[in-house]
Parts: C-alpha cells; structure tokens; sequence
C-alpha cells in the first residue's frame, strides 16, 4: 500500500519506520522540506516529500502534528485527493503546547475539529500509545499480553480498513465507533497511555465519562507542563 505520512516526529518517523518495514511504500513530509528529511528517509528506506505530495501520495494518508499546527497546512491540502483515500488523525489538544483552541475547550471533540480544518473525515487511531510502544511491543494475534488500540471515526469501511492495518502492526484493533465518539481515548481518560490488552481497553473506554472531559484534560496538560519543566 502507499501512504503518505505528514509528520516526522516521534509517532510519524516511529509509523513511517514500521510501515516500510511490512513492505508499504511511504511518502514522508515535515514543516521543514524534504531536504530535512533526506537522512531519515535515506535510512528507513521511505521517500522524502512536501507536505502536498504526502497528502496525494496513495491509499492512505497520516496526519500527525501537534493541533496547533493543523491549521497552518496547506489550504486546500487534500483537494482533488479520491475520496475513497482514508486520511489518519494520530493528534492530541494539550494546551501547554498548543495554546488555546476555543471550539475544544467548548466541547468540540478534537478529531472532528481537524476533520473540520482539514475539509476531509479522518479516523483516530495512534494518538494513545507512546512511541517506544509503537516501535517495539506489536505482537503476533493471540499473543498474551498484545496491546489493543482503540480505532474511532467515519464511514465504517474506512474503520475497518485503518483496523486491519494496526492488526498487521501487532496490535488488537478496537472498534471505538463514530468520530464523535473519540473522546473517549483523547488524553486524560481512562484509555490513555495505559498500553491495556484488549478487555481493558474496552473496559477503559467503557469507562469514560463525559461530564469529565476538561479534568481529563486538565490532567493530562499537567503532565506535559511537568515534562516541560523536568527537560529545561
């Protein structure tokens, strides 16, 4: 399959890393030019891009930036891109470093406000495993103790098809539903960061509540604060 990745930091080079190595060809652009990345695609044997080529680069396209920077992409980034071409969302709002993002904090689930600037639907996947994780602890189906990864968005076919490529990852899938329902898995909440097998993690998202939505961001925005203190 050929996927263009958008977003080379720890999740998108981990994705690009892992994709390559299962046989996908990948295209891979970053804020800064293809010419940035020429020693890690060199590398990992994937193909340095501009952010517009990754976006029309095959089947499947990954976005996965910090939010604040969703809205600097390219107007229009995705047009003439076929509509069958499902477009990722590995992203997650925290304040601390991304400032203020008024339609979030007043309730807006964040998948569906970067579908909104994006123009396109996306499916939210990646966005609640670390990356260390992602690189080193995907395990062959029926493994004891493999990770699952909750797998939310629209239309159902587009679902399923991200779902079959995080079980070639070596991880369970988890039908999360609708996009709007992925605020189950966005920081804070129960499932996320917990690297949990399949039955908790379905447990985790079941346990959720929404009426929590700005503790669990709260919460989550602290950690990133500390990070930030703890790496001056």
């Amino acid at each position: 399959m050929k996927v263009g990745i958008i977003g080379a930091g720890m999740i998108g080079g981990t994705l690009a890393r892992r994709l390559v190595a299962l046989g996908h060809e990948v295209a891979l652009a970053n804020s800064r030019g293809p010419e940035s990345l020429s020693g890690l695609a060199a590398e990992i044997g994937a193909r340095a891009v501009t952010t517009t080529e990754a976006a029309h680069s095959g089947e499947m396209v990954i976005v996965t930036i910090p939010e604040r920077a969703v809205k600097d992409l390219p107007k229009r980034l995705f047009a003439g891109v076929k509509s069958d071409v499902v477009v990722i969302d590995t992203g997650n709002y925290y304040p601390a470093r991304d400032d203020r993002i008024a339609a979030i904090e007043e309730g807006r689930v964040e998948s569906a406000w970067v579908a909104e600037q994006l123009g396109r639907p996306v499916i939210k996947v990646f966005n609640n495993i670390g990356f260390k994780s992602l690189l080193e602890n995907g395990r062959p189906k029926g493994a004891a103790g493999r990770i699952a990864l909750p797998v939310a968005g629209d239309p159902p076919a587009a679902r399923a098809r991200v779902m079959r490529l995080v079980e070639d990852l070596g991880f369970d899938a988890v039908d999360a539903g609708s996009l709007e329902e992925s605020w189950r898995q966005q920081p804070g909440t129960p499932a996320y960061a917990h690297d949990f097998d399949l039955p908790r993690l379905k447990t985790a998202l079941a346990a959720a509540d929404r009426s929590r939505s700005a503790e669990y961001r709260k919460a989550a925005n602290d950690a990133v604060l500390a990070y930030f203190q703890q790496s001056r």
